[in-house]
């Protein structure tokens, strides 16, 4: 098997690639501009009919690098889709419904329907979805392997099968289905393999499954010590229910130019966006969820720096080309260290600095270690910028507009005031006078400390400053009006119900404003589960908070709400 090519240069766009022009228009309407090391090599073997065996990492784009040649090979147009025509195996359901999904976005244009199929859901709801006909099943081997020996899933008519993250497949115990799965469609398909590990294991079956494959290898991205030299990383530990806040007192100092603020889900990415307009920052969402027309949108208006904040999902931001971004912002810690490294490269191009900015639940310090030992560069963990912090600011900012009104001049219109305020006043007072009001046209707006969470001794991260340690203001007697308890003293509510009555982080929230009289700054994680929900609040009001929900009715329903014994 001897390579194709390793880490090809950064040169040619998908429109080079050829690929079919509905796809290339796709791929435009998403925003994809430049292929990854990855596409750039597997597409055009792919393309060219030949068998591929990928080494990749996670995050590299390697679901576009199968997905689109998949797509540009498949034809819907076919008379019957009663048979599949190209088959997706994946090691998780999470993996499946990503991957389905991916695959349904490009080929839009082209008609195509692709299906995810996992363990875990209504095998009959499957089986008529299957026999509707599909062009693209992505499955877990072994929900795969059920169909199969049903017989409702037919694999006679596929034309490519593709294997993605095989060393975790056979680590999960899957090499036997897959042989069987792989034994059951037809010998002379084309065959994908794409693995973050080549062990002797993953050679054996491209050796017995592949024909004459062409190898890739495509190195981790930035894993040599500077090469994110440019760009200043920093972390700020915090509690979830501070995060928020945390987020506005960072912008509010670092002033950045143009900022990408990255979220695990749609939903944070919508409810965050929501909260930055009302404090009063122009903010647009970027998500999976948007049509064509509205990502066209976001990024015309982002490109044209008409937007400060573009909030995205990592699968929404894939692709991205935008040379301008001064701020990358990770709301949450990334579990890949490999995705941290390719969302805060969209920082510091061309020449220019950049800031990467990492929010991190005191929880979540383990996984900036794990960045750390890839990138081979400390993370600087500081101090949530205090309120004297952020007036000191302002008030540079201040000077330095004062400074370019009086360089621009034109200030002759004025001075008449200034003669008759420094006939009564001395013409300091006057002058701060005007600073004042020109730092606070609104009057004083008044502002709280946010603490930083307990920063762990095991974290290998480097303090900034004598604030980056554990808060050790008292906590307010129970209450009070201040915020209670300290960073981290939270009691989790069981809510007997979920998912399966559509119920929304926003519906919980909302019921524990209201009843309990909470502020939403003090309450903690939501985790939204099929039949039920729980939720953190401070601990020393916990049994109030249950008391006023079990008093009300949350989406019409009354519910069981109890502590959460977990």
């Amino acid at each position: 098997m001897t390579p194709r090519t390793e880490n090809p240069p950064n040169t040619a766009g998908f429109s080079t690639l050829g690929l079919d022009d509905r796809l290339l228009a796709s791929l435009t309407a998403l925003g994809y501009e430049e292929p990854t090391p990855i596409q750039r090599a597997a597409i055009p073997p792919l393309l060219e009919g030949h068998d591929v065996l990928a080494q990749a990492a996670t995050g590299t784009g390697k679901t576009a690098a199968f997905a689109l040649p998949l797509l540009h090979l498949v034809s819907p147009d076919a008379p019957t889709r009663e048979r599949t025509a190209a088959l997706v195996l994946v090691p998780t359901r999470e993996l499946a419904m990503q991957v389905a999904e991916a695959v349904h976005k490009y080929g839009k244009p082209l008609g195509v329907i692709a299906v995810p199929i996992y363990g875990g859901a209504s095998m009959e709801g499957q089986i008529r979805t299957l026999k509707r006909g599909v062009d693209v099943v992505v499955a877990t081997p072994g929900r795969a392997l059920d169909h199969i020996r049903r017989r409702t899933l037919h694999l006679a008519a596929v034309k490519i099968v593709v294997l993605d993250e095989a060393d975790e497949m056979l680590d999960m115990g899957f090499a036997e289905d897959l042989e069987a799965i792989l034994a059951a469609t037809p010998a002379e398909r084309q065959t994908a393999l794409f693995s973050a590990t080549l062990p002797s294991r993953i050679t054996a079956i491209a050796n017995k499954h592949l024909r004459k494959p062409v190898t890739i290898r495509i190195e981790r991205e930035a894993v040599a010590a500077g090469t994110l030299a440019k760009v200043r990383q920093i972390a700020y530990v915090v509690t979830r229910a501070n995060k928020t806040a945390a987020l506005t007192r960072v912008l509010d100092v670092e002033q950045p130019v143009s900022t990408i603020v990255f979220c695990r889900t749609r939903t944070e990415v919508d409810e965050l966006t929501e909260t930055l307009n009302a404090h009063g920052y122009r903010a647009e969402a970027l998500h999976g969820g948007l049509n064509q027309e509205q990502r066209d949108r976001v990024m015309k208006k982002f490109r044209a720096n008409k937007t400060d904040l573009l909030i995205a999902t990592d699968v929404a931001a894939r692709g991205l080309d935008v040379q301008h971004v001064s701020h990358v912002v990770n709301y949450d810690v990334p579990v890949a260290a490999e995705a941290y490294v390719h969302r805060i490269g969209r920082t510091g191009r061309a020449g220019r600095a950049g800031v990467a900015i990492t929010f991190a639940e005191p929880r979540e310090q383990r996984m900036l270690r794990n960045i750390e030992l890839l990138t081979k560069q400390k993370i600087e963990i500081a101090a949530v910028p205090t309120v004297a912090d952020l007036r000191e600011r302002r008030l540079e900012s201040t000077r330095a507009s004062l400074r370019e009104t009086i360089l621009a001049g034109g200030l002759e219109a004025y001075r008449g005031i200034v003669e008759s305020l420094t006939a009564e006043f001395d013409v300091m007072d006057v002058a701060a006078a005007a600073v004042k009001r020109a730092e606070s046209p609104g009057g004083e707006k008044e502002e709280s400390e946010i603490p930083s969470a307990a920063v762990r001794p095991d974290s290998h991260a480097r303090a900034a400053g004598p604030r980056a340690t554990m808060d050790r203001s008292r906590p307010p007697k129970p209450g009070s009006s201040k915020k209670t308890g300290r960073p981290g003293e939270l009691a989790g509510i069981y809510i007997g119900g979920g998912r399966k009555l559509k119920i929304r982080p926003g519906d919980i929230v909302g019921a524990i404003v209201n009843e309990a009289k909470l502020s939403p700054e003090s309450i903690g994680a939501i985790q939204i589960a099929e039949r039920h929900s729980t939720v953190l609040v401070p601990k020393d009001i916990v049994e109030h908070v249950i008391a006023a929900l079990n008093s009300t009715s949350i989406k019409g329903k009354k519910l069981v709400v109890r502590r959460d014994r977990a």
